[in-house]
């Protein structure tokens, strides 16, 4: 029987995909890949040897992105061919990095004559390659490019590890009862969905989890308080060496041979730490150009922040009878002020957010920006029932197509992501459409009633999509700057926060919303409720998402890499410099950073405020021309989606805003107190 995997059309063939395929498929195309080099280095240019190059590496690329996401969406059966496949990828793609004929092939190219003449993506490609030639350890010789490509290798096996760890102890810990009281306060859609989770596992009554909507919606709305205590302990403490599972999953040996490697590799290129390898690929000039940055913006958050704390406090005593506010009360206070204060609550709202409605909605959202129509696939194999599969058309014709993983189950990775299936480019057979997957962790239909989301949920779609239609709607044709690739990372979240910004308008609202029951629209009275509170509490979440970020950076900005200690307290001592919650003192939030120690944003968390600056100033030409001024949609479209990492970053927003990036408007949309601030993301 021949392997499916070896020559992956357009779209998967999820229904034949097996485990077992999978190591002999990755080996056989990784030595077509190496063959194909060695056959394009006989006579080196862009069309003898890097245009078959990228076709064999396409290949292997959309071969191992169904095997990499099946890991992510499904697990079990499918970590350990994973594995084995990231093992041979892994070594492939050190060892093209570290290739010294290949790079020499790009450094004549880039100073032959014909250079200056070819299109800015085909140059850009060149560039971003040498650099990333350059960052893969090409110059080292000897012991030292042994060891650097060595080290690549294992901090790959490290980072699957450490996302092996954290969704094992996510699936792990469970919290039955058969007393329906002990889950007082829980609205019926998270009652419905625990005692789901209960039949599931032959159970009666209810099953707490630590997946996304369930543990919100207690940390939320339960009034046993100990309850909320146990389900709080038992999530901060994930993957630790506390807690309940204290030592079962533990990530602090992994995540201290991630620091030290990492370190390493900064080392033998010559760098001072990891931070700074990171910036080589990154908007950000310096390191002290992103602490700036992080340190001016928290100054400014933190007094709104210590407010925002003791009015909980006085709130939980005056009102609640809670003497000592503790980190299990921070949410559950919270909506009772928000509910006394605005007389309104994501439960409230959660009637008018049918899943079905809002993302029909979202696609007129973008169809009114973006002039592109959103068409549900037909017979289009996927991994589970409940995904679904749409195409992208422009003036009738398809450009793209995305599968959407919307709802949260059992052996699922936690969080919501986009991930790449295929990328724009030509092909001798024409050209290759891109084509993404979006996954998100909402709460599935139980029974009669259909998935109901909160407005939060709503905006994490909206995230999600924008970073699709940035890898969706490029124009770009060489695979290496198509889409989101050669995106410097400080950007890259950019297009998804700007996206993020219809969510709260009352335009695009009427379009995302309408009871489920009735299809009554939402309430002029709860609109502008909702709209009243957008930043309730947003100081407080600010100086949060900047406590990641200084602990992310100041830890790769060590001289030397820390131990699991060490690192506990360099986060004690940022909390004390930026937090203004309780911390439980099982807390380990580090051990289930996946973001830094799994994910691709180690020294460079900060990009989350940093690209949030483009999208928030990129926004306001929109509230200044329109929301759905189609000339504006038109020029953000052409100069950012379109354009994919073709060019700089920086260039493409002062092309579309017609200036360089104003902080202004994140003050603006945050509620923050406007005042002049020492920063600039140029």
């Amino acid at each position: 029987m021949s392997n499916p995997l070896l020559n992956i059309p357009l779209l998967p063939p999820f229904e034949k995909l097996e485990p077992e395929l999978v190591e002999p498929a990755i080996a056989e195309l990784v030595k077509t890949c190496e063959q194909t080099l060695q056959q394009g280095l006989k006579a080196p240019s862009w069309e003898n040897t890097l245009v078959p190059l990228e076709q064999a590496q396409d290949q292997l690329n959309k071969a191992f992105s169904p095997v990499s996401h099946l890991n992510s969406v499904l697990s079990g059966q499918w970590r350990a061919p994973y594995e084995a496949g990231l093992t041979q990828v892994t070594a492939y793609w050190t060892e093209l990095g570290q290739n010294r004929a290949l790079y020499d092939v790009y450094r004549q190219l880039a100073q032959s004559a014909e250079f200056e003449n070819w299109q800015q993506p085909r140059k850009q490609s060149i560039e971003l390659g040498l650099r990333d030639f350059e960052l893969s350890g090409v110059g080292l010789q000897g012991q030292a490019r042994e060891q650097f490509a060595a080290n690549s290798r294992r901090l790959a096996e490290l980072s699957s590890q450490f996302a092996n760890n954290v969704l094992d102890a996510t699936s792990a810990w469970t919290w039955h009862t058969e007393d329906e009281s002990q889950l007082f306060g829980l609205p019926q859609t998270a009652l419905a969905a625990a005692h789901s989770a209960a039949e599931a596992k032959g159970l009666d009554g209810w099953l707490i989890t630590l997946e996304g909507p369930s543990y919100l919606a207690v940390m939320t709305h339960a009034e046993n308080r100990e309850l909320r205590r146990e389900v709080h302990t038992a999530f901060i403490s994930r993957a630790s060496d506390t807690g309940p599972q204290g030592g079962e999953y533990d990530n602090s040996e992994v995540m201290e041979a991630i620091l030290t490697l990492r370190a390493e590799q900064a080392n033998l290129l010559g760098m001072k730490n990891y931070a700074e390898f990171s910036l080589a690929s990154k908007m950000a000039a310096d390191a002290e150009a992103v602490l700036e940055f992080l340190n001016d913006l928290a100054e400014r958050a933190k007094p709104a922040a210590r407010s925002e704390i003791s009015e909980l406090r006085e709130f939980a005593t005056d009102k609640l009878n809670v003497d000592a506010l503790q980190p299990w009360d921070i949410a559950w206070v919270g909506e009772k002020l928000k509910q006394q204060r605005y007389a309104i609550s994501q439960e409230e709202l959660r009637p008018y957010f049918p899943y079905a409605k809002v993302l029909s909605g979202l696609f007129t959202v973008v169809e009114k920006l973006f002039a592109v129509t959103v068409e549900e696939g037909t017979d289009i194999a996927t991994w589970h029932s409940d995904v679904q599969f749409f195409w992208l058309l422009k003036n009738g014709e398809k450009i793209a197509g995305f599968y959407l993983d919307a709802f949260a189950r059992e052996k699922k990775r936690g969080g919501a992501w986009m991930d790449t299936v295929s990328s724009r480019r030509q092909t001798p057979e024409g050209l290759q459409l891109p084509i993404a997957y979006l996954v998100c962790n909402f709460s599935p239909a139980v029974g009669a009633m259909p998935s109901l989301l909160t407005h939060t949920e709503v905006t994490t779609l909206f995230h999600e999509f924008g970073h699709g239609l940035h890898h969706m709607l490029t124009q770009i044709d060489v695979a290496a700057v198509s889409g989101i690739n050669g995106v410097a990372w400080d950007a890259v979240e950019m297009p998804s926060q700007f996206l993020e910004n219809w969510c709260w308008q009352p335009q695009a609202i009427a379009m995302i919303s309408a009871h489920y029951e009735t299809g009554e629209p939402l309430p002029e009275v709860l609109l502008e409720k909702m709209l009243a509170a957008k930043n309730f509490q947003s100081a407080m979440f600010t100086v949060r998402q900047l406590e990641f970020a200084l602990f992310d950076f100041r830890l790769h900005a060590s001289d030397a890499p820390l131990k699991a200690e060490q690192v506990q307290l360099l986060l004690d001592e940022v909390r004390e410099e930026v937090a203004v919650v309780p911390i439980a003192s099982e807390n380990r939030f580090q051990h289930a950073f996946s973001h830094i120690f799994a994910g691709g944003y180690a020294a460079g968390y900060y990009s989350y405020k940093w690209a949030e600056v483009l999208s928030s100033d990129a926004f306001s030409l929109f509230e200044e021309e329109g929301i759905f001024d189609r000339k504006t949609g038109e020029k953000f479209l052409h100069n950012i989606l379109e354009q994919g990492g073709s060019r700089d970053a920086l260039d493409l927003f002062v092309h579309f805003r017609g200036r360089q990036p104003n902080i202004d408007a994140l003050l603006r949309h945050s509620g923050i107190e406007q005042q002049e601030l020492n920063i600039s993301p140029s």
